[in-house]
């Protein structure tokens, strides 16, 4: 069983190398006073961190990659809010977080399906693959036709996608250069999509 003063450590420690990176960015200094005074600038800090490295991330993942308490973790977002450190917006039943003013709505439609396992499969392997039929896409993701097709439809209406003439990923460059800045957060798939980056960058669409 494992002890209360260990869990205890493990989120403190969690915070702590969250908090070097929010503290190390652009908008290190916005907690006031009275966080300081009670330390609830660590946690802040160490939210506007993660969100630097998991932009997009639903709030049930802020909470439990950070540790938190529910109520915790409602408190300090909806402060950073107020501050204008980060912004919210709605992606299906999800409430995702990203810090303010770094994306467009383009962009934060694309980081919420990337944050889901097959609509990211699916984009990545397209960028690996832009000659992709939904059968290799199928077959590359071990899913079915069907699962293929209804997520087509779904990245499509989201306007990340086009089904004219086959598959292909509207404005590549632009998932590309999200999935290679936060690909530590995508997986193993998306790790080896940014070691090809380079390459990849000269597909124009």
């Amino acid at each position: 069983m494992t002890s209360p003063d260990r869990v205890d450590d493990d989120k403190r420690s969690t915070l702590r190398r969250f908090a070097a990176l929010g503290a190390a960015a652009p908008f290190a200094g916005f907690s006031d006073s009275a966080s300081a005074d009670t330390g609830e600038s660590d946690a802040r800090d160490a939210i506007a961190g993660y969100l630097s490295t998991t932009p997009g991330a639903h709030f049930s993942k802020i909470r439990d990659d950070l540790q938190l308490g529910t109520g915790e973790t409602q408190h300090h977002l909806r402060r950073l809010e107020d501050l204008d450190v980060i912004e919210r917006y709605r992606d299906g039943d999800y409430k995702r977080f990203v810090l303010a003013g770094r994306f467009d709505e383009f962009e934060k439609q694309a980081l919420g399906y990337l944050r889901r396992e097959t609509p990211r499969g699916m984009l990545v392997e397209l960028l690996l693959n832009p000659d992709a039929t939904a059968g290799d896409l199928a077959k590359a993701l071990d899913v079915s036709p069907p699962t293929v097709s209804k997520y087509a439809g779904e990245l499509e209406e989201a306007g990340l996608l086009s089904r004219n003439d086959g598959y292909a990923v509207e404005r590549p460059e632009t998932v590309l250069l999200l999935v290679v800045r936060h690909a530590d957060s995508f997986g193993e798939r998306a790790t080896r999509l940014a070691r090809n980056a380079n390459h990849l960058l000269e597909y124009d669409g």
